[in-house]
């Protein structure tokens, strides 16, 4: 009786081994024809994700190549020595490149012999350009200032509260542009109240503080530092 049982129990596990593996065969051969009637989609998909990725990596190697090229011209350009029209003749490459390159030949002038007040004109136009960044449009603003501004005097100084408003990337500078225009109404104590808060700013460079301590000194005022 119990080699009856023993000898059934082995059919049975011969049987489940039997099926186990037919099963897996079953499964293969429909793998193998899954691979066959979709195996090219699987391979255009790797391989999209490989050129993807390969197209990417190059994309931004290209990008960081000619932003260099564009910087090693644009201080070729900028050089003591250097022919105003290398500016002029300055490849660009995207829509900020191009944005830079009009506020550098504006702001020295390089367009036609421009003057103070073309220079001023050209900045002022390109500061109200629709869609422009905004830090390029302060920048503009501050190089129309910096160029004689407006002609108008009201004008002028809405745009100068602006950009010496706290927090915004050109205040320094902002502020000494408002001391100058200061002195030039013939405000010299409103003009050393402004060079003294350019003094105490955080942002001011050692350079502007050099400047601003000079004025303040030459005017007969009494400098303090921070």
């Amino acid at each position: 009786m119990g080699r009856h049982v023993a000898f059934g129990e082995q059919i049975m596990s011969n049987t489940d081994s039997f099926i186990e593996e037919v099963t897996e065969e079953v499964r293969r051969d429909k793998l193998f024809a899954l691979m066959r009637k979709w195996g090219w989609l699987a391979a255009l998909i790797i391989f999209g994700l490989v050129g993807g990725a390969a197209y990417n990596e190059w994309s931004k190697a290209r990008a960081q190549a000619q932003a260099q090229a564009f910087g090693d011209a644009v201080l070729a350009g900028l050089a003591a020595d250097a022919n105003p029209t290398l500016l002029q003749e300055l490849p660009t490459a995207d829509a900020n490149q191009e944005l830079v390159k009009t506020l550098l030949l504006a702001s020295a002038g390089a367009v036609d012999g421009a003057d103070r007040a073309e220079t001023a004109a050209a900045l002022q136009a390109l500061a109200e350009t629709d869609g422009l960044p905004q830090l390029y449009r302060q920048l503009a603003l501050l190089k129309a200032q910096m160029s004689g501004g407006t002609g108008d005097g009201a004008r002028d100084t809405r745009i100068l509260e602006e950009l010496a408003t706290p927090g915004t990337p050109f205040r320094p500078l902002a502020i000494e542009q408002q001391a100058l225009r200061q002195l030039e109404a013939g405000n010299a104590s409103g003009a050393i109240t402004l060079l003294q808060q350019l003094l105490e700013e955080p942002g001011a460079t050692d350079t502007l503080r050099r400047r601003a301590l000079q004025v303040i000194v030459a005017l007969g005022g009494n400098p303090t530092p921070a």
